[in-house]
């Protein structure tokens, strides 16, 4: 049988994951620092896991109803009023499989074939891949170092087509680190007035801000920007909740109707120990994502300066915990870098342009691992550079 001609044309085409690629070949080799998946280095706090195992003791194994647990979508909003000054009901909330499926519901209920979706580059690899399942097509903005690869107004201005039908909005940003502070916001909203462009604000990394300055949720600045924002968020990054596969979004009303018809076909509910274990770090996990982030933020200051003693640029970021330091100076490109890396030093780090052409030139490295794994990737990124520019 000849699958290839019974694929659909959208799934064949899609490319496989650049960071994905780097995590299967790092684990299958010896010695590997790996600082390419973007998965904290901490346990889920033990709160949480109590909690979970609580929830399993008192037999609460089965489904839950299709939103989430009426007491998780309360502690949802208590959450977000209490962080981010964003005010939900409880039934503008969706509990889903992870940030990824909010992300996937999002682009799926707002896509036809043929509609633009602006996406500020570099940024997540998956939101490319669902825009073009859904028959869409994505539209690359550029952000730029000097700009601290924030999205600037003339450039989303310029991207913007009669076409164009959704913003994804993914700041603090993965891979590069760059946020959008409230100013930044303002120029947005002032870009988009007049036109009917939906936006998707994937804030994974909300709580993971350095400099003293707090995430500001572009949903929160007007009413106009919260009448066509979908908030994503989820437990993965601040709780260090990776495994337990645990997000929401928040949206209104009309658009949650929506979002809840797609996800009652394709999911059913989330994991129900998750969101057990999910309500106990809402309520009492505060002082935890705190400290988390000034570990993180040790971390952040500690690569960025190591980097560019070694003689690699780097932009220091003002969130999420990834570096984006520029290869450039070593003559090679972001695969060859990487590839080159892994074999001689034994540290995976994922080459810049899996996240957008735009990202050539550039790797991406991630900071959640442990001071010691940094410092001795460090020392073995910086013999790399030594030994390229000694053979140059």
């Amino acid at each position: 049988m000849d699958y290839r001609r019974l694929f659909s044309e959208s799934a064949a085409a899609l490319k496989p994951s650049g960071i994905r690629k780097f995590f299967s070949l790092a684990a299958e080799m010896k010695d590997v620092i790996s600082l390419g998946v973007g998965e904290p280095d901490y346990k889920t706090p033990w709160i949480i896991r109590k909690a979970g195992i609580d929830s399993l003791d008192r037999g609460n194994t089965w489904y839950t109803a299709n939103a989430g647990l009426s007491a998780l979508q309360v502690e949802i909003t208590r959450y977000l009023s209490r962080r981010f000054s964003l005010v939900y009901e409880p039934s503008q909330v969706l509990v889903t499989v992870g940030g990824s499926e909010a992300i996937d519901l999002t682009i799926r209920a707002f896509v036809n074939p043929g509609d633009e979706v602006l996406l500020p580059e570099p940024c997540f690899v998956a939101y490319s891949a669902i825009v073009q399942l859904c028959g869409g097509v994505p539209v690359p903005i550029v952000t730029k170092e000097e700009d601290e690869f924030r999205l600037t107004p003339q450039a989303l201005k310029a991207a913007i087509t009669e076409k164009s039908k959704l913003l994804i909005f993914p700041f603090p940003n993965n891979p590069t680190g760059g946020v959008m502070r409230r100013e930044h916001l303002l120029e947005i909203e002032a870009a988009l007035k007049g036109t009917d462009i939906m936006l998707l604000s994937d804030e994974i990394y909300a709580e993971l801000t350095y400099g003293g300055e707090k995430h500001v949720s572009i949903a929160s600045i007007s009413d106009d920007m919260k009448a066509r924002t979908i908030v994503v968020n989820g437990f993965s990054k601040a709780y260090a909740m990776t495994g337990w596969r645990l997000g929401y979004c928040v949206a209104p009303a009309p658009v949650m109707d929506v979002l809840f018809k797609i996800h009652q076909y394709a999911i059913m509910c989330a994991p129900t120990t998750s969101q057990y274990a999910a309500i106990e770090a809402l309520k009492h996990c505060d002082r935890e994502i705190g400290d988390m982030a000034a570990d993180y933020d040790r971390r952040r200051r500690l690569i960025v300066a190591g980097l560019n003693d070694i003689g690699l640029r780097c932009f220091s970021p003002g969130g999420a915990f990834y570096v984006f330091p520029s290869i450039r100076s070593t003559g090679m490109g972001s695969l060859e870098f990487c590839e080159k890396l892994l074999e001689s030093k034994r540290v995976a780090v994922v080459p810049g342009d899996a996240f957008g052409a735009c990202g050539e030139g550039f790797v991406r490295i991630c900071y959640a691992y442990s001071t010691e794994h940094i410092i001795e990737a460090l020392s073995r990124i910086g013999e790399f550079v030594r030994e390229i520019k000694k053979r140059a």
